[in-house]
Parts: C-alpha cells; sequence; structure tokens
C-alpha cells in the first residue's frame, strides 16, 4: 500500500533542516523502492517549509516506523505530520 506523508516545520527552524539535510538526504536513498517520490513544499519565496513523501509500506503503522527513523524526525524538526493512505488514480511515472 501507499502512504501520503507530509510534515510541516516548525517555525524559525530553517537552519536547522539545512544542518540536518545530508543525513535526510542519505537515509531517503536507504529506502529504496519503499519511497516512491519526495521532496520539499516551498513556501512562496522559495524556501522549504515541509516535507511531500509517498511511500510503500504494510500499514499505517509501518509508514509510521519508517518516517520515524527519518533524521529530521530525530531532531524534532516537524510541528505536524500527516500519514494517510494513498490511492493514485491519475498521473504517469
Amino acid at each position: 500500500m501507499q502512504y501520503f506523508v507530509y510534515r510541516v516545520d516548525k517555525p524559525g527552524t530553517h537552519d536547522l533542516r539545512m544542518e540536518t539535510r545530508p543525513a535526510h538526504m542519505e537515509f531517503a536513498e536507504t529506502l529504496g523502492d519503499t519511497l516512491v517520490f519526495a521532496g520539499p513544499a516551498m513556501d512562496d519565496d522559495g524556501n522549504m517549509v515541509a516535507s511531500v513523501w509517498i511511500i510503500e509500506a504494510d500499514d499505517r503503522a509501518h509508514a509510521e516506523a519508517i518516517t520515524a527513523e527519518d533524521p529530521y524526525e530525530k531532531v524534532d524538526l516537524f510541528e505536524t505530520k500527516i500519514i494517510r493512505r494513498f490511492v493514485r488514480t491519475a498521473g504517469t511515472g
């Protein structure tokens, strides 16, 4: 099953995000096919303010466990985290 993961940064954490980004990217690479696609959500000024992932997981608990290992979560970057089942109905790729 696929899950949509949306995690919004806490205000004032841009520097923490950038410091942690190399470890976050390394972690993302270890996920292989589990990570369908991912990228930052941006504000109107082009600053990263959130993370969007689509992941393959057995269930919501598994999706939670996967994301909990992300270095961004280990440094408490996010104020909000939403995980929902995702069903692709259109688009290519």
